[in-house]
């Protein structure tokens, strides 16, 4: 019980960091959000790495898993955030957070063919599930011209979606966010659950010094110093809250099942939707076309991260068609 709670906090305080960013890519920048969100996640791990005692065990790590741990960091929060970031800013959260949470069929395709997990039909169809709910958000039509028009007269805001640009970062983003698990359970393969506080800590460690290294360049310099105030808040809540949306994660699969806990994580496309809805309303595009997608979205989702055997059992289906589901290929 106490797993599945700390899950639905994780999957809220998720939502809450994409919203808050979103805010803060508004009136800023991709890069002005990553040169606050990142340094304040790196001082959220810290004192998580210290309290678990994992410093003091860095030997054992082992260099090549420390070099996997930094790689994660360079992709999932460096390139994956940037993305994510961009993405955002262009079309907003509720277009591009069901594309985004493709990221679970990536990370199940390449469990598959690199780490030679097996995948189940019933994943598949999962995967093509989910892939449908992204591409009907896309179909959202947008209002009226007569209306926007109206809007425009009385002063009100009309937000216009860039959607080739925010689908093609959407899409990146969810490549990074898809492969970084994989690199990371490669690192951190055959060590206990505390191992992951400390993974995250290098993570965050090597996506700081890229991010110190990459404001050598005086276009870079010149872009940060022209982060305002109510952007730099909006960009401290996302760091935060991001920082302690991975500690619940983490603190969920320490005493949960990952069947469990990643099928909750999926609720984040609901808790997103209604933070958008309070946060970011003239911002974001709402419509059943939105709410439907992302509704097959999570279902999709569901069934890539739920154990099939699990689903099939609870079926009570005849046995042809149990072994019909549980169909299995293999990587390996």
């Amino acid at each position: 019980m106490l797993g599945a709670i700390f899950a639905i906090c994780s999957a809220a305080t998720f939502a809450l960091n994409n919203v808050a960013a979103r805010r803060g890519v508004i009136t800023g920048t991709p890069i002005q959000g990553m040169a606050v969100t990142i340094p304040v996640g790196l001082l959220g791990f810290v004192p998580m790495a210290l309290l678990t005692g994992w410093v003091a065990r860095f030997p054992h790590l082992g260099p090549i898993s420390v070099a996997w741990m930094a790689g994660v960091g360079l992709l999932h929060f460096v390139f994956g955030r940037y993305c994510n970031y961009r993405a955002n800013q262009a079309a907003g959260v509720n277009l591009t957070a069901p594309v985004i949470q493709l990221q679970v069929f990536v990370s199940v395709v390449l469990a598959v063919l690199i780490l030679g997990e097996p995948c189940t039909l019933i994943q598949l169809a999962g995967g093509v599930v989910m892939v449908a709910g992204a591409l009907l958000t896309q179909r959202q039509p947008m209002k009226p011209a007569a209306a926007a028009a109206a809007k425009k007269a009385v002063g009100a805001h009309v937000f216009v979606p860039h959607r080739t640009t925010g689908y093609t970062f959407a899409t990146l983003a969810a490549l990074a966010y898809g492969t970084s698990p994989i690199m990371a359970r490669t690192a951190l393969a055959h060590t206990d659950p505390l191992a992951g506080i400390f993974g995250g800590m290098i993570a965050y460690g090597a996506a700081t010094a890229a991010m110190i290294l990459f404001l050598v360049s005086p276009t870079l310099r010149r872009n940060l110093r022209a982060l305002h105030r109510e952007n730099m808040r909006w960009f401290l809540y996302s760091g935060v809250f991001v920082a302690l949306a991975q500690g619940l994660f983490y603190s969920a699969l320490a005493i949960a099942p990952i069947m469990l806990v990643a099928p909750l994580m999926q609720l984040s496309l609901v808790f997103r939707f209604g933070f958008a809805n309070t946060l970011t309303p003239h911002h974001e595009v709402f419509g059943w076309h939105v709410i439907l997608g992302s509704a097959l979205s999570i279902l999709g989702a569901c069934a890539v991260s739920i154990d099939t055997s699990l689903i099939v059992q609870a079926l009570h289906l005849p046995a042809s068609v149990d072994a019909f589901l549980g169909w299995r290929i293999s990587g390996r």
